[in-house]
């Protein structure tokens, strides 16, 4: 048995795929051929991810629009002059803003699942949005008869059953929660970052506990386009906060952190009870293939502050949150995903685990 591996969601779309997004949503071709690109990309993902030998594998997120949007994509009570999210090299990502109540999903991520499940032969995994992100689409002046309170309640409702389908499904559960450092960053005093945890651990908590030992959640400073949002913010300021949620395993983006040793260092004082963490060996925004010996390494690293026991790798993001994101190629994200599992496996066999 070794370390424990997993990827953390989206893998880059195939060419075709993209284009046909494209072109569906400028009414240039039916429903049903765009619907045969998102299956023979799905086939294509699970198949490439099943011969890294990764033990778990996702669908690599190839119908979701965005990691972030996939629940209302496609609602009608939605307007565009959300949030906007600027990344460091310039450009920005913006969400819709909710218009009237109620708030529902229109898609739920057991939907990918059961796509996926038609070709996957090993467990599958998959990314949820935190409620805490979906949160920011109520807008500050309110909504006219549909109170902030209200949208939080069925907000709450709606993050249990995306969670709760997917282990009815027999998935494990990540929790994508990009937004813990930007909310540091946008308020210092960590009361909105409270806010998010607190909203989080409010969808959690009608879980079970060995319901949680199969739900985590995952932290990077965003990752689109070669660039991050929050990369300037400092773990030591998130952690605190972040460990108060009630899962059982954390995937903490790490290789491309400048100071490594020093946040394995706070890691391993969270490494408690029946906590994982999941530590990022490899790095999306980089262009360059780690090998698996720059793995191995990275794994040892971080095996002197974390015990095995309480141990996992990842990747630092996923490769794609986005789905129009070409940064990253097919292949080269897929060769990272080999050097992860393979300097993984070489790790543990050094470790004795």
């Amino acid at each position: 048995m070794t370390l424990p591996t997993e990827p953390i969601g989206s893998m880059p779309r195939p060419a075709a795929l993209i284009e046909g997004v494209q072109a569906a949503a400028a009414g240039q071709i039916a429903a049903e051929k765009l619907e045969a690109l998102f299956d023979d990309a799905v086939r294509d993902t699970i198949r490439r991810f099943e011969e890294t030998g990764s033990p778990v594998i996702t669908d690599g997120e190839q119908r979701k629009p965005s990691f972030a949007t996939y629940p209302v994509h496609g609602l009608a009570n939605l307007a565009p002059g959300g949030v906007t999210i600027p990344f460091k090299d310039g450009h920005t990502r913006q969400l819709p803003v909710l218009t009237a109540g109620p708030f529902r999903y229109a898609t739920h991520a057991a939907a990918y699942l059961d796509a996926a499940k038609r070709y996957a032969r090993v467990p599958l995994k998959e990314a949820v949005i935190s409620a805490s992100a979906l949160s920011l689409l109520y807008p500050q002046e309110g909504i006219p008869g549909y109170t902030r309170e209200a949208f939080l309640e069925d907000l709450v409702g709606e993050a249990e059953a995306d969670i709760r389908q997917c282990l009815d499904r027999d998935a494990t559960v990540q929790i994508d929660f990009t937004e813990g450092r930007l909310s540091v960053k946008l308020d210092p005093s960590k009361a909105l970052l409270d806010s998010f945890v607190d909203l989080n651990n409010q969808v959690l908590e009608r879980f079970t506990a060995e319901q949680r030992r199969r739900i985590g959640v995952h932290t990077c400073p965003g990752g689109d386009r070669d660039s991050t949002h929050s990369a300037d913010v400092d773990y030591a300021e998130l952690f605190p906060a972040l460990f108060r949620m009630n899962v059982g395993n954390f995937f903490i983006q790490l290789a491309s952190e400048r100071d490594r040793p020093r946040v394995l260092a706070i890691l391993g004082k969270h490494a408690t009870g029946d906590r994982r963490i999941f530590v990022g060996v490899t790095d999306p925004i980089d262009p360059r293939v780690e090998t698996p010996e720059k793995v191995r390494d990275r794994v040892l690293e971080a095996a002197k502050f974390i015990p095995p026991s309480h141990f996992g790798t990842t990747d630092d993001c996923g490769f794609s949150p986005f789905g129009d994101d070409t940064s990253t190629s097919r292949e080269t994200a897929f060769a990272k995903v080999r050097a992860r599992v393979t300097g993984t496996e070489m790790a543990s066999r050094i470790l004795g685990v």
